[in-house]
């Protein structure tokens, strides 16, 4: 193996690159992220990750409406059976 040199480049001058911060990613990185692979046919179907969003919020509604009118169904024929 070949030992690395700690120093910079001639081409490149540190007061060129600005004041480092320590830390200054910590909180993002911490948080982690939530990446999910979509198949081809839907990655096609949407332009970005915000249409990505919205489609399966406006499902996620959909399927509360359809669960509180499953319970009310259930729940009147209880009533008529009884």
């Amino acid at each position: 193996m070949s030992k690395i040199k700690d120093e910079m480049r001639t081409e490149y001058r540190r007061e060129d690159l600005g004041k480092g911060v320590r830390g200054k990613y910590f909180a993002r990185v911490s948080k982690g992220t939530n990446l999910v692979l979509l198949d081809d046919k839907v990655a096609k179907s949407f332009p970005t990750g915000e249409a990505v969003n919205q489609a399966l919020l406006g499902l996620l509604a959909l399927t509360e409406q359809t669960a509180r009118i499953t319970r009310a169904n259930q729940t009147t024929r209880k009533r008529a059976a009884a």
